[in-house]
């Protein structure tokens, strides 16, 4: 279902219609000890250091399904574990189809899907507000309303979301718009935290700090959807930006929230042609200019990559063959919502372990991918994380 996309760039469904989004609030609510997910803050050295002792246990397949979020469309707390169970992957992505119109009863699904808590499955969603929104009772400002507004109001409001976010038991947010456009007939215009680079800059820069104490935020739609109108969706959109322009703009408000400290980065399904004819999820350069560049050592994560089978392009009609090329390219976490079922994430985890074991992706690569994706999960168990000896 195109509505139920992992960047949720399509106005939601009847069924998953937000209300309307109101002024950012005074303060941000605060998330309950006894239900929330708390983001650790432990040193980083110590949290590598685990990441990659668990990785060092684990075969080829046990990497591969760690680097893979998953989703199928339930309610069911039952239902949604026996899922990851049989995918054999280590996280979820909720959609409006798994949402209910009850706080309560999406905890009740989160706390299953998280699992043990000393080393929870990643559960994300894409709560961006306003005409992106996965929880019903996100009413805080959003998109263009905090694109004209102080940069305060932006750190509130996804102070906020965060603490709304972190409530329902989800880790990841796939939430700050980092792309900036002055065209109002973009795709994106209504979701931008502002027209101009600098602006957009200085709002992804307080929302990044907003939602940081919360929920890790994920910065999007690398590198950048701005400069071009068209929705990748539907298609590969192409910029016809050279790099040294793309640095001094469109770039602009990506190394604000990578300053800010963001944990994730979305990498878009939209090229390049004077950088790389491939789109940005699937293109090594894209993620070697993020990483030396721009200076980010978090995790990347592809946009859905089941908008590459529907963009029409033939290059990128198998979806295993799309997740392979993403994860040799530089992709830490793949997802695919669209034209996805039961079997999906599982069926891209066993590509994903078989192009390890030919030689296809490096297995440090592989490795890398699941020691960065294994931190963010020792940053979400709650517990002080232990460095084994020996």
């Amino acid at each position: 279902m195109l509505a139920a996309t992992a960047s949720g760039a399509l106005p939601a469904t009847a069924a998953d219609a937000p209300p309307a989004h109101a002024a950012a609030p005074a303060a941000a609510p605060a998330a309950p000890e006894d239900e929330a997910v708390t983001v650790v803050a432990a040193e980083p050295d110590t949290i590598a250091a685990r990441a990659q002792a668990l990785a060092a246990e684990m075969d080829s397949r046990a990497l591969a399904g760690t680097i893979v979020m998953g989703h199928y469309g339930t309610q069911n707390p039952a239902t949604a574990v026996r899922y990851l169970a049989e995918a054999r992957v280590g996280g979820f992505l909720l959609m409006g189809s798994n949402v209910p119109y009850d706080e309560e009863r999406l905890r009740e699904l989160t706390t299953a899907l998280r699992g043990d808590p000393a080393l929870p499955a990643l559960v994300g969603v894409d709560e961006e507000g306003g005409t992106v929104t996965r929880l019903p009772w996100d009413d805080f400002a959003a998109g263009g309303d905090l694109a004209a507004a102080d940069p305060g109001e932006a750190e509130i409001a996804f102070a906020a979301r965060g603490a709304l976010v972190a409530r329902a038991g989800i880790g990841v947010n796939y939430g700050v718009v980092a792309d900036a456009t002055d065209d109002p007939y973009s795709f994106i215009a209504p979701r931008v935290l502002g027209t101009d680079p600098q602006a957009a800059a200085e709002r992804v820069t307080a929302a990044t700090e907003g939602e940081a104490p919360y929920a890790l935020t994920t910065l999007k739609h690398f590198p950048g959807h701005g400069t071009v109108a068209d929705d990748s969706h539907w298609g590969i959109p192409v910029a016809d930006q050279s790099y040294d322009d793309w640095l001094a703009t469109t770039a602009v408000p990506f190394q604000a929230g990578i300053d800010a400290g963001a944990p994730l980065v979305m990498m878009g399904h939209l090229a390049y042609p004077q950088i790389s004819d491939q789109p940005a999820s699937l293109a090594p350069e894209w993620y070697r200019i993020l990483r030396e560049d721009l200076g980010f050592t978090g995790v990347t994560v592809t946009d859905d990559l089941g908008m590459l089978l529907s963009s029409g392009d033939e290059r990128y009609t198998d979806p295993v063959s799309n997740a392979v090329a993403a994860v040799a390219a530089g992709a830490d976490l793949v997802l695919q919502v669209v034209r996805s079922d039961w079997t999906t994430a599982g069926d891209l985890a066993d590509g994903i372990a078989a192009a390890a074991d030919a030689g296809l992706i490096p297995e440090a690569r592989l490795r890398q991918a699941a020691e960065r994706v294994l931190a963010l999960r020792l940053q979400l168990s709650g517990q002080s994380v232990a460095v084994p000896v020996g």
